[in-house]
């Protein structure tokens, strides 16, 4: 009979683990792991080392298919942010955004379809949808991070790709102590902007300890972080078609980027425990983030959109990869963003034990986010647009693979983007609307507002019984509801000076441009000319029906029941497991606007609202099966579901008239006035049914390997569509005639909306290993390897793609520690893959991120191994993060030759000290 007997070694590992496994279920899990590790001598162990078999013992404990990070010690991860950290994971992948990991993909779903919890309850994020922001959780606030990549029925967030749940510090479980980390930082690259620094820091403080006899705890995190990132920014507009059938480069808007992100949070729990019959735990976090940007350069038209003379020097498979061109009036650009977000969350938990058996819970919590954008753009150059003799720009240039590289015209000369005597403040180009004049577009500001609420409350029963292979049952209910706005509005910028040209005031320096090949712009603080009212502004909103036709509000009422029951058995192999079911009923509906123009380019908008209720059951259940000693065969079967994007949910439409007389006499909707797009909030969840199968040997307390296969078959993925419509709701008899004063002969069009019905499927293969070296001989001890590869493969029926997906990816560390000393090296890599970037007016549109690999690098020494007594409880470290200064880079579907975006970061390096006492 083979049964899993944990090792003293191993159960201690789960305890200080803080029960990583017991949010979800809450009081069942944690009152057995209780039971089992009540007479256990805890080993403290520390380091690298300690978190890998922390992080084991609470994988190999689970029911469910789960990849685990636990720190290295209180409020130690060996990151700036819990997005690094998680990219690390098999199956899981990073997206850098701005030269930071933000964005995390599981199996292939990026984080708009990954439930994200914070100690088992939804957590909301800070970006436009329901994606978190992963790198605005500093890692000190986390003790463990659980990734379920198959369910369970108390699991309330559930995602398509998994489950991914940060877990805080368990006071009562944990040694009382203070900690001090000071981190200071500098980025590799100069700030090529006069006005920014690239150096920062890192500040945190943790506390924990218990009171009143061990039955009340405490612990607190307070953590302040100034990080500087320096950016090299080529964007294409596109590429053209020449008059041949070839492609050219369209024109490109190349930046400096200097910015600093600000992060401060706080975040405690408080944890009582009078008996043996009740505890309370209250937890709250806090977080104010605030990044500040400035993008300096050169916005320019190209051969055949930039109206410029021209000639292609060489072609090469349909691409023009060399030429010259002259005759463009380029616009100097000195803009400038401020994000500012705010979070703040509270949950309540009280579990109390009815008797020996069975525990009741209730849970409730609350968050809300506020976040603002101002993202301003102001234009300078040689004259005004419309002005005789200004000169222009002359240049040569070459497509290389990260973008455009300019030199000097055969024959003529180029303009000086650094004389102060020529450069002056106003619009080159004729950029505006009827409202503002064609000319008098001096820069434009983008200031969408969102602002996002959840509150929940959830009650449990858990038992344990003893009927058949029948060990333990847990029921609950969980209601929530959720709101989340945007109001998205903008500004026409005009200078105070119009119709004139003024000199630029205050100039800074001058912001280098060598990537490009150009020597540099003049820099100004356009923002401080914005806020002290130099410019004049102009509500976009007034004749563009993308701004009243983004802003909405979305509201969810969800109502979830759901019931599990534990197996364990033996049957010649020992089993365990859990069947269970969840019935979700949704409730949504969402405010908006509906907008068209009419003959004078005006928006004309119609408020508008709608909605829908709809509801599923999702049956789960999960296998293990211990073949062997510490060898398990695990499996499982699962629907699992993802809420629509929210954006997409919106009632929203944006009707388009053509003042086209041909068109309004067409009876055919093809050839026809009408079109527009429009959100759905009629849509249903994104679903899939799940296949999982895993085999996993743990060969040692820190040392396993693992392989997995999944299939998903998505039974509902959201198409976008071009649906037949009737625009009789936006139709003005008095404004949509034709120049005869006719009416239009149909008042049917097409309308680009999202709707349900999709399917497809991903498959793939996850291998991993945790290898101590010092098993293959004695004088490699403190050597080890963290290693996996996943490889996915899928598609949707239609031939797109699924957000995410990287067909395959790869991670590696290689570590030393051993008396005090450390040393490890990471690295990550992923293939190409379809993600989002902003566009006009700030919306997000589908774009093909070409892959990384990310190297970072940290080496340590801990004094408490030195014998030196003044300096017991101190650590110094000092890591580099992208060491080989890895590009981001995207390009056009249809050809990775066409860059349409190279982003180039610097490599980041720090100095830490951590001194706990």
């Amino acid at each position: 009979m083979l049964n899993f007997k944990p090792s003293k070694m191993t159960l201690a590992l789960i305890s200080s683990g803080l029960f990583a496994l017991s949010a979800p279920t809450f009081a069942a899990e944690e009152a057995q792991a209780t039971e089992k590790t009540d007479e256990v001598e805890v080993i403290q162990v520390t380091g690298i080392r300690g978190s890998l078999q922390r992080a084991q013992a609470i994988k190999m404990s689970s029911n469910s298919i789960v990849e685990v990070l636990s720190a290295e010690d209180i409020g130690k991860l060996p990151d700036t942010s819990v997005a690094e950290s998680l990219a690390r994971l098999p199956g899981v992948t990073g997206e850098r955004r701005n030269g930071r990991t933000s964005g995390l993909s599981v199996r292939g779903f990026n984080e708009n379809y990954v439930g994200t919890s914070l100690n088992g309850r939804e957590l909301l994020g800070m970006g436009d949808n329901r994606g978190v922001e992963f790198d605005l959780y500093p890692t000190e606030i986390v003790s463990n991070i659980v990734v379920y990549k198959t369910p369970e029925a108390g699991l309330i967030t559930q995602g398509i790709g998994g489950t991914i749940d940060l877990q805080t510090v368990s006071p009562l479980n944990s040694d009382a102590s203070m900690t001090l980390n000071a981190v200071y930082e500098q980025n590799a690259k100069d700030s090529a902007n006069p006005d920014y620094d690239n150096n920062g820091h890192r500040l945190s403080f943790n506390f924990v300890d218990q009171f009143m006899d061990n039955t009340l705890g405490l612990a607190l995190v307070v953590s302040s972080q100034e990080t500087p990132r320096q950016e090299e920014n080529f964007r294409a507009w596109g590429y053209a078609d020449t008059p041949e059938g070839n492609k050219i480069l369209g024109g490109h808007d190349s930046f400096a980027r200097s910015a600093l992100m600000e992060r401060n949070s706080f975040a405690a729990i408080v944890e009582y425990q009078p008996n043996d019959q009740l505890s309370v735990k209250f937890d709250a976090l806090y977080i104010d983030f605030e990044e500040s940007d400035v993008r300096r350069g050169l916005e320019e038209g190209g051969p055949v959109w930039g109206g410029t003379n021209y000639t292609s020097s060489s072609i090469e498979d349909g691409l023009v990869t060399s030429g010259y061109w002259d005759g463009f009036h380029s616009v100097v650009r000195n803009d400038a963003r401020t994000q500012g977000s705010e979070l703040t969350t509270f949950g309540l938990n009280v579990d109390y034990a009815l008797n020996d058996n069975w525990s009741a819970v209730l849970d409730i919590s609350t968050g809300d986010v506020d976040k603002s954008i101002i993202d301003l753009e102001s234009y300078s150059g040689t004259g005004r647009a419309g002005t005789d003799g200004r000169p222009s720009a002359a240049r040569s240039w070459e497509m290389t693979s990260t973008g455009v590289m300019y030199s000097a015209h055969p024959t003529l000369s180029s303009v000086d983007y650094t004389d102060e005597s020529l450069m002056r403040l106003f619009g080159p180009q004729s950029w505006g609307a009827p409202v503002i004049g064609s000319d008098a577009q001096d820069g434009f500001v983008n200031r969408p507002e969102f602002k996002e609420e959840l509150d929940s409350i959830r009650f449990e029963i858990n038992g344990t019984v003893e009927y058949s292979i029948i060990s333990g049952i847990s029921m609950g209910v969980n209601y929530s509801e959720r709101t989340k706005s945007k109001i998205n509005e903008g500004d026409y910028l005009t200078s105070q000076q119009y119709p004139g040209d003024a000199a630029i005031p205050d100039v800074l320096g001058v912001t280098n441009l060598s990537f490009i090949g150009i020597d540099g712009v003049l820099a100004y603080d356009s923002l401080g000319l914005y806020k002290s009212g130099y410019y004049t502004a102009t509500e976009a909103s007034l004749v563009q029906t993308d701004r009243l036709g983004d802003t909405y509000s979305v509201d969810e009422e969800v109502l979830t029941l759901y019931a599990k029951l534990d197996f364990e058995a033996d049957f010649g192999i020992y089993m365990t497991g859990n069947f269970g079911i969840q019935y979700v009923d949704v409730d949504q509906s969402s405010t908006g606007f509906s907008t068209v123009e009419n003959e004078n380019a005006y928006v004309v908008a119609t408020p508008v609202n709608s909605g829908a209720s709809y509801s599923d059951v999702l049956p789960t259940l999960n296998l293990n099966f211990e073949i062997a000693e510490d060898q398990f065969i695990r499996t499982g079967l699962s629907k699992v579901q993802s809420r629509p994007r929210m954006d997409d949910m919106r009632p929203n439409a944006r009707a388009t008239f053509a003042y086209n007389d041909n068109q309004i006499q067409s009876t055919d909707p093809q050839n026809g006035p009408w079109s527009g797009s429009a959100g759905n909030p009629t849509l249903e969840p994104l679903t899939a049914n799940q296949f999982d199968l895993s085999y996993e040997n743990y060969f040692a307390d820190d040392g396993y390997f693992a392989a997995t296969f999944f299939y998903k078959d998505l039974t509902n993925w959201h198409r976008t569509s071009n649906a037949l419509t009737d625009f009789s709701d936006v139709y003005i008899p008095e404004l949509h005639r034709d120049s005869n004063g006719d009416v239009p002969a149909t008042l049917m069009g097409f309308l680009d909306t999202t709707e349900d019905g999709l399917t497809g499927f991903v498959r793939g293969y996850e291998l991993q290993a945790d290898l101590p070296l010092r098993i293959m001989h004695d004088s490699l001890e403190g050597f080890g390897l963290v290693v996996s590869g996943t490889f996915l493969d899928g598609k949707l029926d239609d031939g797109g793609k699924v957000p995410g997906l990287s067909e395959e990816s790869y991670s590696l560390t290689a570590y030393y520690e051993r008396n005090g000393f450390e040393f490890r090296i990471a690295g990550t890599k992923r293939d190409e893959f379809l993600t989002e970037t902003r566009g006009g007016s700030l919306a997000l549109q589908a774009t093909d991120d070409l892959g990384a690999e990310i190297w970072d690098a940290q080496i340590s020494y801990d004094f408490d191994e030195s014998g030196i007594e003044s300096l017991q409880g101190l650590r110094v470290s000092f890591q580099a993060q992208n060491i080989t200064d890895e590009d981001t880079l995207q390009a056009e579907a249809s050809d990775g030759r066409q860059i349409t975006s190279y982003q180039s970061f610097g490599a980041n390096y720090s100095l830490g000290l951590n001194y706990s006492f």
